[in-house]
């Protein structure tokens, strides 16, 4: 069985803007949307949901939550960070990550919601501004390239070709502004939105990239932030080192037990630092802290590490010295479920129709993304649907340039079928 009628039609819709999604992916890397750039972020938002309009979407802006304010990169009380610390840029909250929710809920079939993020990790006033091509055009570097403006406008060429085509699918668009920090001002607007549309019986996608062979992540870890901050008492190093406290040596002592609990045998990361602590090497410091993240395989893997990190935090108390610790469970795991599999095998069977010039290979990884968070909420979903490329989070961000056409194709298709049918 190969490609059905409108399917094929669909597709070589696709394949005759390959010089739109060129374009389109020229001037979306040109616009900086790393580093909390807002201006670039709304021009980014803005453009895309034009978009979406001009096919029927309603578009509503929501308001993220604000970040919890221990976290690193947030205000963090008086003492400032150590000089050498590089802090990163600001990561914004709920009032500067407006989330896009494009609904077009008309259409035969089971809805469908296409999650994707406007930010990159790049700094908008570093010298990786813009798209540079390979001397054969094959590929192209360039911020953000593939992770993950080159899945914005494959979805969005995609989309329009299926209404070109007259296929009219029930879909929603959902973009955010806060992936790369971890999606803190969003998710619970990605959660509600994945758990209304898995209550209709639909399917999610996330617009991450494909890995340089085509990988398909069907399982992923989860991932969860943690901050411990430490009260001693002060005193003078050389007159009264006695009656001191440190809270640098307590908190050693819990970064030390804290990792022991790692166990990367079995996909289970403590990870600590930046580390905070003192003011003058003459002084006992009485502040110290650490913030740090976990990564593991299953929720009761993330429940088991995080109580017992608290009770190894609590069992440091004692008069004179205070020990508090905040978590917060940003990403929860992504096992692979008999659901997530059958869209995986579905799009699988679709790459072999097209047929793209790699297989769709299954694969797991520790790392998260929103798709993480629209599963949590009920949703079966894949999330490497995205183009192909690498260096991811560097300056030599990479894309395959024929993956533009070939994923949307793909997408287009995966959508059509997802649609018809139950995710089992």
């Amino acid at each position: 069985m190969g490609l059905r009628g409108a399917e094929q039609h669909v597709c070589n819709a696709i394949a005759a803007r390959r010089k739109d999604l060129l374009a389109d992916l020229v001037l979306h890397v040109g616009l900086a949307t790393g580093g909390g750039n807002v201006a670039a972020l709304d021009r980014t938002r803005e453009l895309l949901t034009t978009r979406a309009s001009k096919l029927g979407a309603t578009i509503e802006i929501l308001r993220g939550d604000r970040r919890p304010a221990w976290l690193w990169g947030e205000t963090k009380g008086t003492q400032a960070p150590p000089a050498s610390a590089n802090p990163p840029p600001p990561l914004g909250g709920g009032t500067e990550t407006p989330i896009a929710v494009c609904r077009r809920p008309t259409g035969a079939g089971r809805p469908l919601l296409i999650a994707g993020h406007l930010d990159t990790v790049h700094d908008p006033n570093g010298p990786f501004r813009e798209l540079m091509f390979s001397a054969d055009g094959k590929r192209a570097v360039g911020p953000g390239c593939v992770d993950m403006k080159g899945g914005l406008v494959a979805a969005l060429v995609a989309l329009e070709c299926l209404d070109q085509c007259n296929v009219r699918l029930p879909w929603t668009l959902l973009l955010n502004s806060d992936e790369e920090s971890g999606s803190f001002a969003s998710s619970r607007i990605i959660f509600e939105e994945a758990a209304r549309v898995a209550k209709l019986g639909g399917s999610g996608i996330a617009l991450e990239p494909g890995g340089p062979n085509g990988e398909l992540i069907t399982e992923r870890a989860g991932s969860a932030q943690f901050f411990i901050e430490v009260r001693g008492r002060a005193a003078h190093v050389g007159r009264d080192f006695a009656a001191g406290i440190s809270a640098v040596y307590i908190l050693a002592d819990l970064i030390l037990k804290a990792a022991s609990l790692g166990n990367p045998s079995r996909n289970i990361i403590v990870n600590i630092g930046p580390i905070e602590g003192g003011n003058a090497t003459n002084v006992v410091p009485d502040r110290a802290r650490a913030w740090g993240n976990l990564r593991f395989p299953s929720a009761a893997d993330g429940q088991v590490l995080t109580g017992t990190l608290r009770a190894i935090c609590e069992a440091a108390v004692r008069p004179g010295v205070s020990v508090e610790i905040s978590t917060s469970l940003s990403r929860p795991a992504k096992p692979l479920t008999l659901e997530v599999e059958h869209l995986a095998h579905l799009a699988r069977t679709i790459s072999e129709q097209l047929p793209l010039p790699r297989p769709l290979p299954f694969g797991k990884t520790g790392g998260v993304c929103d798709g993480n968070i629209m599963q949590d909420a009920g949703l079966p979903t894949l999330d490497t649907l995205g183009v192909r490329g690498g260096g991811l989070h560097a300056t030599d961000e990479w894309i395959e340039i024929d993956s533009l056409v070939e994923r949307a194709q793909l997408l287009a298709v995966f959508l059509m079928r997802a649609s018809e049918q139950s995710a089992m």
